[in-house]
């Protein structure tokens, strides 16, 4: 009962970080519709949120290494709220973009720290890893629904409201810092000897990361434009085209969570990059509605992976759980988000649909990496000795 509660708790407040990342590309047709912004400064609110995160996942993963800190848990959504929440309060683009960065910032801290807490909560369980990528997911899909029915009908002024996420998610960590604070014998992972690294199998994984990456923020950025471009101009069919691609995510890491028990890690993202291949080419040249089936397919391949891919680099590195998780979740939100500037300008000097056909190769290139990797053995996780029992290092089971 305490590791689903724990689980439960974790994936609700990595709903309610998840959020603001959604929100960030969820807000990018009101900059450009209020401000008169082109795609290539519009993605640069996209870049100011990823390009922090990118390098402060990886330094919070790797201080998780060495201290528990679940106190980041409250500050760092709360962090990751506000910064959204003044957003839209000044006409500043140098403020905007200090303000996203602000938030992922926030997004950086949280996530290595919670993804370590939810492996060992999980007793390394690929369902229970799922299940807290589920809560991400989730946020996702609701970061646009909470944008339209905040902005929808005024204006970027009131952008504070969607603070009220952060709010919610930081009342919902006491609880599990409370369960934190009450360790239990055999719960607590021990390190794993740096010998059983396996760092060119990381490198690979990260390098599929990275386009998989590539491929979702340049579609979470640039997609409610095209579909408003695809319907005839409607606002409607943007935000239809965001929630389908963030919910096709929730759908997509239960799958994975589910297949990899009968068919291996490897195998199944190496199956879900492949057909996402046709899924991207259906969303830029699919005719009409028929561009919705595509974006659902499209986002249920893409997250396929999601979870495993944290497992896997969990595994491929056991000594450095939090390295792993912080690269491997930062991976895919940031450098993303480095190349979504280009694709603005590319769209800029000639159209919108012209450079997103480029993120067809992306997924491409994914599997050829997948070819390349083993299926690792999960270490098992094994208890601290009794004299450590009352660290920092204590987890829930």
């Amino acid at each position: 009962m305490r590791r689903n509660t724990s689980i439960a708790l974790l994936a609700v407040g990595h709903a309610c970080v998840d959020i603001y990342q959604g929100a960030v590309a969820a807000l990018i047709p009101y900059f450009t519709a209020e401000r008169d912004y082109t795609y290539a400064v519009a993605s640069g609110i996209v870049l100011a949120a990823s390009l922090l995160s990118s390098v402060a996942q990886p330094v919070f993963g790797a201080l998780t290494d060495r201290w528990a800190m679940p106190w980041l848990l409250p500050v760092s959504t709360l962090l990751a709220g506000v910064g959204i929440a003044l957003s839209g309060l000044s006409g500043s683009y140098g403020l905007t973009l200090c303000f996203v960065a602000v938030s992922g910032v926030g997004v950086a801290a949280y996530h290595p720290e919670s993804a370590r807490v939810a492996r060992l909560a999980g007793e390394g369980s690929h369902r229970a890893m799922s299940w807290f990528s589920l809560g991400g997911n989730i946020g996702f899909a609701l970061a646009p629904l909470m944008v339209s029915a905040a902005i929808g009908h005024g204006s970027l002024h009131w952008t504070p409201v969607l603070v009220l996420p952060a709010l919610a998610g930081t009342a919902l960590c006491v609880p599990v810092l409370r369960m934190l604070a009450r360790p239990r014998t055999g719960t607590a992972g021990a390190e794993a000897p740096r010998s059983a690294d396996d760092v060119a199998s990381f490198v690979k994984l990260s390098l599929a990361v990275v386009f998989r990456s590539v491929v979702f923020t340049g579609l979470s950025t640039f997609i409610a434009l095209h579909a408003q471009q695809r319907m005839q101009g409607s606002t409607t069919a943007g935000t239809v085209a965001l929630f389908l691609l963030f919910l096709g995510g929730a759908v997509g890491s239960l799958l994975g969570g589910a297949l990899a028990h009968r068919y291996g890690r490897v195998r199944v993202c190496r199956w879900s990059c492949l057909l996402s291949v046709p899924a991207v080419t259906g969303v830029m040249y699919a005719p009409g509605p028929a561009v919705f089936l595509f974006v659902a397919l499209t986002s249920a391949g893409l997250y396929v992976p999601f979870s495993l891919q944290v497992t896997l680099g969990q595994d491929y590195l056991p000594s450095r759980i939090g390295t792993a998780s912080g690269i491997v979740l930062g991976l895919t939100v940031s450098i993303g988000g480095l190349v979504t500037p280009l694709l603005g300008h590319l769209a800029d000097t000639t159209d919108l649909r012209t450079a997103l056909t480029l993120l067809i190769a992306m997924p491409a290139l994914s599997w050829l990496l997948f070819r390349a990797l083993p299926e690792p053995t999960a270490p098992e996780l094994r208890a601290d000795p009794p004299a450590q029992a009352g660290t920092a290092r204590s987890v829930p089971s």
